[in-house]
């Protein structure tokens, strides 16, 4: 599997094989899923692949699965800080396309069918603030980080998407080594 891929497994969003779901994934232009195939086929040569990736953008600047191929490419290429700029853009979307508030943080349990796992768009919501926690995390914004986790558990109370790791890994880092 090829990382760029919107199907599988990855970190932030790990199981963003429902990403590639109908619901989501159509509507997307032939072009840009050519753009995002060779993306795939290509990863092993950053440069060309981001090409790829760029063009799948301009095609369709705001398809989950343009912007989840972005999120996976940058995300294991290591480049953290541009992954987190498209989970920002990828909870944007979320957003709207819930109808939710626009800002992640007014978001209240009954504003979506959270609690319901089969429900594609509260889902992706869920695992695109997963991603900005993580990434806000690794990239040392521990009390955001925190805080998108801490909103997680609040709409996601049975923790369906495994949030409460993260809250694990956030108090951890907030502790000295000498607690």
């Amino acid at each position: 599997m090829q990382p760029v891929s919107t199907t599988g497994k990855g970190q932030g969003f790990p199981e963003d094989a429902l990403l590639a779901d109908n619901l989501l994934g159509g509507g997307l232009p032939a072009e840009a899923e050519h753009h995002l195939t060779q993306a795939g086929l290509s990863y092993h040569q950053g440069e060309v692949a981001e090409a790829h990736l760029s063009q799948a953008l301009l095609l369709a600047p705001d398809h989950a699965a343009v912007l989840i191929g972005l999120y996976r490419f940058y995300f294991y290429k290591g480049r953290l800080r541009d992954a987190l700029e498209i989970a920002g853009a990828c909870l944007d979307k979320a957003l709207r396309d819930n109808e939710l508030p626009d800002d992640w943080r007014q978001v209240r349990p009954g504003d979506a069918a959270f609690d319901r796992y089969e429900e594609i768009l509260p889902r992706f919501f869920l695992f695109a603030l997963k991603g900005y926690a993580y990434l806000n995390m690794r990239l040392s914004d521990i009390d955001e980080g925190k805080a998108a986790v801490l909103k997680l558990l609040e709409l996601d109370p049975g923790d369906k998407i495994g949030a409460r790791v993260l809250l694990d890994v956030a108090e951890r880092m907030g502790c000295d080594d000498d607690d």
